[in-house]
């Protein structure tokens, strides 16, 4: 499963040991900020969450994958109490790489054609198969999400993926679905309104996204050590 494309983020945007240290002050909120050097904003955050006890891969088949429709999305992010324009927001993947393998079928055999995704922009096309060639090639070879702004936290993702300049296959369908399209529209632009809008809307989703199925009273721990059960 491909974890690109939502989860990643929580990982990536939370800096571990400060939330270990205000994570018994329930209640209270937090300011989590863009790290990295990345750039974008920061937003409050409640802290207490308690983590779980059990990882399974299995759980991660309730999560959007790289071909999903975007109504499988849709409904996959509903299921989570997520909406329409959180899925929109959230899978912008505007920091991140992903393997060749999850989308060099696109470039050369969509769909049993023999031919590649028509919805690729055919300037960007020789670019993605010079990465990831049809033959001896590497297929865990890392390419950027965001092409041209990959460690950059910003709403450039979404002019690529208006341009045809998305590499996976779902992120296409967020821009050809009038669905998705629409609110993928709000986001691009060069004005600081633009991205302040992606911001603010990032920020929200992302509160939103961290009380799902919070455990309570005795379930999970509050973790001393983030990689380690007490």
């Amino acid at each position: 499963m491909v974890l690109e494309f939502l989860f990643f983020l929580s990982t990536l945007y939370v800096i571990c040991f400060v939330i270990l240290y205000f994570s018994e002050k329930e209640g209270s909120f937090f300011w989590v900020g863009i790290m990295l050097g990345t750039g974008g904003s920061g937003w409050a955050v409640p802290t207490g969450r308690r983590d779980g006890l059990v990882s399974l891969a299995s759980d991660a088949e309730s999560m959007p994958g790289p071909k999903d429709s975007i109504d499988d999305q849709i409904k996959k992010f509903a299921n989570k109490g997520l909406s329409i324009k959180d899925l929109v927001t959230l899978v912008g993947h505007t920091i991140g790489t992903a393997g060749c393998d999850t989308f060099s079928d696109r470039l050369y055999n969509y769909n049993n054609t023999n031919a590649p995704d028509p919805a690729i922009d055919q300037g960007f096309l020789p670019h993605l198969q010079t990465l990831c060639p049809l033959s001896g090639g590497d297929l865990t070879r890392r390419v950027a999400l965001d092409t041209n702004s990959e460690n950059n936290f910003d709403n450039s993702y979404y002019e690529n993926i208006r341009r045809g300049r998305g590499v996976l296959e779902s992120d296409s369908k967020l821009w050809s679905d009038p669905q998705t399209q629409k609110l993928a529209q709000r986001f691009i632009g060069a004005s600081r309104s633009h991205g302040s809008t992606f911001n603010k809307m990032f920020a929200r989703a992302m509160v939103k996204m961290s009380k799902i199925e919070l455990k309570t009273g005795n379930q999970g721990e509050i973790r001393r050590v983030c990689n380690k059960i007490n």
